[in-house]
């Protein structure tokens, strides 16, 4: 593992100072999601490093800031410890950090869950770990709105929220000790260890169980856990995922972080920027960049494009970024959360310059909602 420090100039002269950690395909370390106490929680990358053992880290996914109840919910997919603690806004493209020992890659990924009772009947599990209504991004299962009318949004939409009023949503122990005061009607059904249900409350929230999980059921949802969740009786959830050509990818043992959008292809500059709905003002725009990029050889970049400060690193577009990180070696690319959440730490100390206010690096760090850690491995 290594990390570099350059400054480069921009075609119009402008300086662009990049930090740069590779990790080779054959180090001895594990390369995995951290996030806070709560799925839904922030913390500073420094923190979420040391949370991990992690001799180095960058900030991962986009992430809900203005939520009411729930500020640090991933916009889009997340997964961690091989568990789908958030759900995809369908198509944009992710970060897939496999088991040990395989290699990392990058693709436009969707994820579908069902809750299916003991005598079979099913239904579609609209999110996780999120307030039921509030779809940050959009883009995912069932009747997302854009204002609560019009007709269903089913592309993402990064940085607007779409709504729902008929909503199945789960909860992890992962999201914290309880659950969101629920909307009048609403109906939970809590659901042990071993996803047999131990009660009903109407409205929803409150503690959740110890090692279980529970359902949140809005509108219709609602009618059908008063309908189906029998005190006694197993509800079972299963998660799955696919990639662009529909075929399934594991989530067990995974790491999965979702954002966009890519960047390189095949080793060509290939922005699918309207796929993942950014706008080409959002694109065009020098600001500062998270990438990760995957070489030929299986190696790892995960590069921090420092921004906003004149004259010393003004920023990349995606264009740009993806340029960069090309000459780096990537054959393919994709963008991560940006602006003041990107950050690199190694070994403990902020190695690049955070774009928010405060007098060093370290007091700059945006509190985010999850990281990219690199774990060694000492008995490997």
């Amino acid at each position: 593992m290594t990390f570099t420090r350059t400054t480069r100039t921009l075609d119009d002269g402008a300086p662009l100072r990049l930090s740069v950690l590779t990790v080779a395909r054959d180090a001895p370390v594990w390369i995995r999601a951290e996030h806070g106490d709560g799925v839904a929680q922030v913390d500073t990358v420094t923190a979420l490093a040391r949370r991990a053992g992690a001799a180095a880290a960058v900030n991962g996914t986009f992430f809900d800031a203005e939520a009411p109840r729930d500020t640090g919910d991933p916009l889009g997919l997340y997964v961690a410890g091989g568990a789908l603690l958030s759900e995809a806004a369908n198509g944009r493209t992710a970060l897939v950090l496999p088991a040990r020992d395989k290699p990392a890659h990058i693709t436009e990924l969707s994820s579908l869950s069902r809750v299916t009772t003991d005598h079979g009947v099913s239904r579609p599990v609209d999110g996780t770990n999120r307030t039921p209504g509030r779809i940050f991004g959009c883009g995912g299962t069932g009747g997302d709105r854009l204002g609560g009318i019009g007709p269903p949004v089913t592309a993402p939409r990064p940085g607007q929220v779409c709504t729902d009023q008929d909503e199945l949503v789960e909860f992890t122990t992962e999201w914290g000790v309880s659950t969101p005061v629920g909307v009048r009607g609403s109906v939970e059904a809590l659901l042990d260890a071993r996803s047999t249900v131990i009660g009903l409350r109407s409205p929803a929230g409150g503690p959740l169980p110890q090692d279980g999980r529970s359902l949140i059921g809005t509108g219709s949802a609602a009618h059908w856990l008063r309908e189906n969740a029998r005190t006694g009786h197993g509800l079972t959830v299963s998660a799955t995922m696919a990639d662009r050509e529909g075929r399934e990818v594991p989530i067990k043992g995974s790491s999965v972080l979702g954002a966009g959008p890519a960047l390189v292809r095949s080793g060509r500059i290939m922005i699918n920027a309207a796929a993942n709905g950014v706008s080409a003002g959002a694109s065009g725009t020098r600001a500062p960049r998270t990438v990760a990029g995957i070489r030929a050889d299986g190696a790892l970049l995960l590069v921090v494009l420092d921004g906003r400060r004149p004259g010393v690193s003004e920023g990349a577009t995606l264009i740009e970024a993806a340029r960069e990180v090309r000459a780096l070696g990537a054959v393919e690319a994709m963008n991560l959360d940006g602006g003041g959440s990107s950050t690199m730490v190694v070994r403990d100390r902020v190695m690049n310059s955070p774009s928010d206010p405060g007098r060093t690096d370290e007091d700059r760090q945006r509190e985010v909602s999850n990281a990219i850690v690199v774990v060694p491995e000492p008995h490997r």
